[in-house]
């Protein structure tokens, strides 16, 4: 097993492995050619040109997990939805009434985004780490969906519709539940040997809110990987106040993002692998501060499992030789040594 799938799998490593959130994204010189040649959703769908850049990142560096090329809106699709991306995502036709819910596909297994397999079954051939599979969890895709894409307002609006709508509301999300417990497990049949359920917008909403739109679907896919036996990471935007919530959710591993410290995390997530949490921005400037900063984030996920990853994706503006930095680092940095002999550490680690 490689140290990335031992860390996510719950083994209290004696290097953190480290991979990066859009790793191989626009801060690459090779990612933007490849752009200019290929539309975004041309690269998404075309299992060639997703599985090269799925590549890109480790060609340059020397990463511990690879994370396939595509978009959380992927499965989307064969849903019956019509996706643009502006360079955001844009949904033509918006999801907003019962019957508009009603309309959507349920395509199963078979009919959920087939190039995906292919493009894994790409990426395995030629890739020295383990792959990393993702979908969106129902939550977040149901606010793309119900809001037309992004929104400035940091989606009010599904706010107030899961209020006006709730058995719009539970239906849309029981289908994009079916959706992505299909779209995860075609991943993991190709090769995919972990996976992230990405909820960008958990953090939005107040817990008892979550309880009810969030939890139990993000639960249902989950546990519906369970006897595919690869490490589960979930990571959401924004959470602290639902960290006990996460607590209970069947993944081996949370990401945690940059607002809340990783000790803090440990206490709340007791016996789970922690991914994080370094913010993007320490990325972009002052590279004499980065590995100071890096370490410190290191020292704070002493005390159990930790997979270094940053608190969200990469900037666009990162310049390539700060993460081969920030990689030098995290190889650099012996936890058992730094925790003591019986490499277990307090936990408390160090304030960022």
């Amino acid at each position: 097993m490689s140290i990335f799938l031992d860390a996510a799998s719950g083994k209290d490593t004696r290097r953190a492995p480290i991979w990066i959130m859009r790793q191989a994204g626009r801060y690459l010189s090779e990612y933007n050619a490849l752009k200019e040649r290929h539309g975004f959703w041309e690269m998404c769908r075309n299992p060639e040109v997703a599985a090269e850049i799925t590549m890109l990142p480790l060609r340059r560096f020397p990463l511990d997990a690879a994370i396939l090329f595509s978009d959380i809106m992927t499965p989307l699709a064969d849903m019956g939805v019509e996706i643009e991306f502006a360079p955001g995502p844009v949904i033509t036709r918006p999801v907003r009434t019962l019957a508009d819910v009603r309309r959507l596909r349920v395509p199963g297994p078979e009919g959920t985004a087939p190039f995906v397999a292919d493009a894994v079954r790409a990426v395995r051939a030629q890739c020295p780490v383990p792959l990393i599979g993702f979908a969106g969890a129902p939550l977040t895709l149901a606010t793309y969906l119900v809001d037309a894409g992004g929104a400035a307002d940091g989606h009010a609006g599904f706010r107030v519709w899961l209020h006006a709508q709730p058995e719009a509301a539970r239906l849309l999300l029981d289908r994009l539940t079916d959706v992505t417990i299909d779209y995860l497990r075609l991943q993991i049949t190709a090769g995919a040997q972990a996976v992230q359920l990405f909820d960008s917008w958990a953090g939005s909403h107040e817990p008892a809110v979550y309880d009810a739109f969030g939890l139990p679907y993000t639960r249902r896919v989950l546990a519906a990987l369970d006897d595919l036996a690869v490490p589960r990471i979930h990571f959401a935007v924004g959470a602290h106040h639902l960290l006990d919530r996460f607590a209970g959710l069947p993944a081996e591993a949370v990401g945690v993002d940059w607002r809340t410290p990783l000790s803090t995390a440990r206490r709340a997530l007791p016996g789970r692998a922690l991914q994080g949490n370094l913010d993007p921005a320490v990325l972009v400037h002052r590279p004499e501060a980065l590995a100071d900063r890096a370490r410190a984030v290191l020292r704070e996920g002493l005390g159990g499992p930790h997979v270094f990853n940053l608190g969200h994706g990469i900037r666009p503006d990162t310049p390539v030789g700060h993460v081969r930095r920030l990689i030098e680092t995290v190889h650099a940095f012996d936890r058992h040594a730094e925790a003591g002999d019986d490499g277990k550490g307090d936990g408390k680690g160090v304030p960022i």
